[in-house]
């Protein structure tokens, strides 16, 4: 086939999956070649990666590239995989003749180079399946944005790096885009954990939250935006040296708008300060241990839509928001607007800092925030587990037994300040507080760590001197009732179309709304495949729909048939 033709071709079938790219990519003038095309015994054709004397380098083996390929796709474990280098496309094909490859993510540098591929090779048959996709010339946030879009867990399974050995070593790049999956990886593996952990329980709290939810007409308290925007903001937080910064929050305590987090609620209450604001993310019943005084009406409790369902009792003025959940995203479309925080940094304390943003602060203190463990303290004075250890307290576990228990639970890391003072650092706290710090760099609002006994927060930005405009409210179908809400959401995952093997077609042939109510429904996925780890796509999918649908129908009232294989059975009566 001639090479013009050859490359329209693929520029043909790209364009119906990628058109910006194929628009790229039509768009090249001809360039300085970097390849050498040889002939294999096989008869395939192979490039030659130029080096700078003009020496070719083969991608692939010049005896059966295609065998080669196979062996090393054999090996591999399926799920998804992510190759750096193209090439011929022979890790490619042999990946998609298997049954366990869900996705395949092909990341290339060098578009001209690619331009060159396309000539000379039939990559059509490659770019018309659903489980290929590819990358061209991404940047280190393009990528992993990529990943934490597109490598879903509970769908795909297990995620695997393949690289071209003979491509990767002529472009730096790829070294650097390894280290980036590296640690969007990471990112999405401790995302997949917390959904596994609590996926069951976020769709059990949403959906008995959905009566309180149909009290409630506004994404935000009227008002309360202008109130925020006149004063600054203070935050704080339950760490030991919140005990020690009390008596500053006292005096200060007219000229600030207090947003307390949950577990430093007692804390505060206990030295006689009531805040103006209290936030709870935390889906678990614990968080109850918290409230054991109700809020006065001077107080608003902001709740994640997943939080437990009894907390929204604690308090007289109360107010849900979505924290990222899907499902909590669909509520707000098509019950209730919810304003959203961001709870992406998975503690409670950035999510109060992302609230008094919201709220129109331009300057947001922040107290109590240690993120470690000084002098081997656990919490501030006052805090709920104090007083949950002293009352479980016998001679064979002490007060102090249960705080040491307590403390090296994880493996710490012993950190020693300048003037000698020291504090335990444990891995997760460590990500908390750098997921706040690169938070802070993005805010407008400027954020201003109070000094205390912990870990040093280094905040890299003054953010702006302008208080950003009060977010918008999302426009939402507004269904009346909860119940109607509720049948209508029954029906459309009724609806889902049935799975088939690969998890990447299935997706590829939802539109929008099924797709978005799938969505909605993956940390219940990800809550079963725990339990039942062998599981393949088709059976976890169904699963999850039989789970979902009796949880709805637990909820109205109405009497569901025994489900499949009994797994889900046991978990409805757990929940």
């Amino acid at each position: 086939m001639d090479s013009k033709v050859l490359f329209e071709k693929n520029l043909l079938v790209l364009s119906q999956r990628n058109p910006e790219l194929a628009s790229r990519l039509a768009g090249l003038g001809a360039g300085p070649s970097i390849y050498e095309f040889l002939k294999s015994r096989s008869g395939e054709i192979i490039p030659a990666r130029l080096d700078s004397n003009g020496k070719a380098h083969p991608l692939h083996s010049l005896m059966d590239p295609v065998k080669e390929a196979r062996r090393l796709i054999d090996s591999s474990p399926g799920g998804f995989l992510v190759f750096l280098g193209l090439g011929a496309g022979h890790y490619a094909a042999a990946a998609l003749e298997k049954d366990d490859s869900q996705m395949l993510l092909f990341i290339e540098y060098g578009i001209e180079g690619l331009a060159q591929l396309l000539y000379q090779r039939d990559y059509s048959s490659l770019f018309a399946d659903r489980r290929f996709y590819l990358l061209v010339d991404p940047s280190g946030p393009e990528l992993e944005q990529c990943i934490l879009e597109l490598y879903q867990p509970a769908l795909y399974g297990g995620i695997s790096v393949i690289p071209l050995r003979a491509r990767t070593s002529f472009e730096q790049l790829f070294a650097q885009a390894g280290k980036t999956l590296e640690a969007a990886i990471g990112r999405v593996s401790a995302d997949y954990s917390v959904q596994a952990h609590f996926g069951l329980r976020w769709f059990c709290n949403i959906l008995k939250n959905l009566k309180h939810l149909e009290e409630l007409q506004g994404a935000l308290p009227v008002g309360l935006p202008g109130e925020v925007s006149g004063k600054r903001a203070a935050v704080t937080a339950a760490g030991p040296s919140l005990s020690l910064q009390i008596p500053q929050l006292q005096k200060r305590r007219q000229e600030l708008f207090l947003i307390a987090t949950d577990t430093s609620l007692p804390c505060l209450v206990s030295a006689g300060i009531k805040p103006d604001a209290v936030i709870s993310i935390d889906c678990q019943h614990y968080s109850y241990y918290h409230f054991f005084q109700t809020l006065g009406e001077e107080s608003i409790l902001f709740l994640d839509l997943a939080s437990p369902a009894l907390l929204s009792s604690r308090c007289g003025r109360h107010c849900f928001f979505s924290g990222g959940h899907p499902l909590a995203a669909y509520v707000s479309l098509f019950f209730r607007p919810l304003s959203e925080l961001d709870c992406s940094a998975g503690n409670v304390t950035a999510a109060a800092v992302s609230l008094a943003e919201k709220l129109g602060a331009r300057e947001i203190e922040l107290y109590g925030a240690d993120y470690s463990y000084p002098l081997g303290l656990s919490y501030a004075k006052g805090a709920y587990i104090h007083s949950y250890f002293d009352a479980r307290q016998n001679r064979l576990a002490p007060l102090e037994a249960q705080s040491s228990a307590f403390l090296y639970r994880t493996a710490l890391d012993k950190k020693i300040h300048a003037d000698g003072s020291w504090y335990y650092e444990s891995k997760t706290m460590s990500l908390y507080r750098q997921r706040l710090e690169e938070k802070s760099a993005a805010m407008e609002a400027k954020l201003i760590p109070v000094e205390g006994m912990g870990a040093k927060i280094t905040v890299s930005k003054h953010g702006s001197s302008v208080s950003p405009p009060p977010a918008k409210r999302p426009q939402s179908a507004g269904f009346g009732k909860a119940e109607d809400f509720l049948g209508r959401y029954k029906g459309a995952l009724e609806k889902l179309a049935s799975p088939g093997k690969n998890a990447a077609e299935y997706m590829a042939s939802l539109d929008n709304e099924q797709r978005n109510i799938l969505t909605g429904i993956l940390p219940v996925a990800a809550a079963l495949k725990k339990r039942q780890a062998d599981w393949g796509f088709q059976q976890l999918i169904l699963e999850t729909k039989a789970y979902c649908i009796a949880r709805i129908d637990s909820w109205r009232g109405v009497h569901t048939p025994s489900l499949q294989g009994g797994v889900v059975d046991s978990l409805l009566y757990k929940q």
